[in-house]
């Protein structure tokens, strides 16, 4: 009996993908990165990367999506997955419930929570090997950008300083139904050998948001509650955050620490 299609839904954000050939690239994107043997897909839609995901058996494919009306239709259209249909929101969960080893995301990533997503990868990063998406290409070109650059943000360094981007392709709007009012871009994120990074973590993120959030500013300007009363000086400090390597805010973040040493 033939399915009808689900319904895409603006506050979903879904756009779902139409063009198979795209979403076979997407899916061969994949590099097994570290042997992992599980892919979380999110955000399946209708299946359009799923059925390619099946395909292959070097890994076992689970999928998870918050739309009641995708689940339903792909618990009809793929009953081999069975149990690895997760009902649910991929932000809320859990995912140590679902995988005891490494797994590696792949996904159409909804254009609203997609950079939230990242943030989540970032939270598992110990357990996920590799990241596939395809996102706004705005969002995509940012998270892969180097420093010096407009786009070059908060994204870009937390992901960077944990995993290897690399951006793949850009899709057109009208391989999608309904058509997005931009183009999206798919990238590539492989684990780096970072088991953590040489400073401070906590600080870390402290010292990159705060950079950020006042970019316009030098770093001398933008970080002086962090260093409130100190005689503090650092070359760093005649820069911009958008100017610093991954690398430069774990020497910056080191320097700080030091003051209340």
């Amino acid at each position: 009996m033939r399915q009808e299609p689900v319904k895409a839904k603006k506050e979903l954000g879904q756009h779902f993908l139409k063009e198979e050939q795209i979403a076979a690239d997407i899916v061969a994107s994949l590099t097994l990165h570290n042997a992992y043997s599980k892919v979380l897909e999110i955000g399946p839609g209708m299946g359009v990367l799923t059925q390619f995901l099946l395909q292959n058996k070097s890994y076992e494919t689970s999928i998870i999506d918050i739309d009641k009306e995708s689940i339903n239709y792909l618990q009809n259209r793929f009953p081999a997955l069975k149990e690895r249909i997760i009902d649910g929101d991929f932000l809320r969960l859990d995912l140590h419930h679902f995988f005891k080893e490494p797994f590696a995301i792949i996904g159409n990533f909804p254009y609203n929570i997609s950079s939230q997503i990242l943030f989540k990868v970032l939270e598992y990063r110990h357990q996920i090997p590799e990241v596939v998406g395809m996102f706004q290409k705005e969002v995509a070109e940012r998270i892969a950008s180097q420093p010096g650059k407009k786009i070059y943000g908060i994204l870009s360094v937390f992901m960077q300083a944990y995993y290897d981007i690399s951006y793949l392709f850009t899709v057109p709007e009208h391989v999608f139904q309904p058509p997005p009012k931009v183009k999206s871009g798919v990238i590539r994120c492989i684990r780096n050998e970072r088991k953590q990074l040489d400073c401070n973590e906590a600080l870390f993120v402290t010292v990159v948001k705060t950079g950020f959030n006042q970019r316009r500013k030098t770093l001398r300007n933008a970080l002086k509650s962090l260093v409130k009363g100190a005689n503090f000086e650092h070359p760093f400090l005649s820069k911009r955050a958008e100017e610093l390597s991954v690398e430069n805010f774990i020497e910056l973040t080191n320097s700080i620490e030091k003051l209340s040493a």
